[in-house]
């Protein structure tokens, strides 16, 4: 069996783009939902923790409301533990309020097949009730193979099979950038 590689193609988002993107949805936030005195971030962990961050500090620049904001461990609730590793790496999830009966966003880096999302809403649900649960992604990058749709996305674009969506923010990566890149034979 041949093995692959990784080859960047392109820079498709940069600093400042991803910055409009968050400031965007942000704005469609308030609009969409308008009171958000019970409003929750949940970013799924790893990079979807920080982009909850960024986008709740946007909101409460925007309307001077403090807007609670907690990472989710979904590593128990993936269908693919077995492939993933043989040793998971547990990164445990921190609400800092309870669920029940508030509006959750819940936030990841890209929306894929769907099955991220899955295991985070199953994951989100061991914790209690909430009455609405959104979806925010950076990237909607197509091939869905569960029926799930974010409400709001900084940006949607069409992929082919081999190329992989690699997101990097400063607070994982250091730096912030969203860059195509192709899997190759080497």
């Amino acid at each position: 069996m041949a093995s692959t590689r990784l080859v960047e193609k392109y820079v498709l988002m940069d600093e400042e783009a991803i910055r409009r993107s968050l400031t965007r949805v942000a704005y469609q936030i308030v609009e969409d939902l308008g009171d958000l005195s019970d409003v929750l971030f949940v970013g799924i962990r790893t990079r979807g923790e920080p982009l909850a961050r960024r986008l709740a500090s946007r909101l409460e620049d925007m309307t001077g409301k403090h807007i609670p904001v907690g990472g989710l461990d979904i590593t128990f609730y993936r269908d693919d533990l077995s492939m993933v590793a043989e040793k998971p790496l547990v990164k445990g999830t921190d609400l800092p309020v309870e669920i029940q009966d508030r509006r959750v966003i819940l936030v990841d880096d890209v929306l894929y097949t769907g099955r991220t999302v899955r295991a985070a809403l199953d994951a989100l649900i061991h914790f209690g009730r909430p009455r609405a649960v959104f979806l925010f992604c950076l990237i909607d990058r197509g091939w869905r193979e569960l029926p799930i749709c974010a409400n709001w996305v900084g940006r949607t674009i069409t992929t082919t099979a081999s190329e992989v969506v690699k997101v990097k923010l400063r607070e994982t990566d250091g730096e912030d950038a969203v860059v195509i890149a192709e899997r190759v034979a080497s």
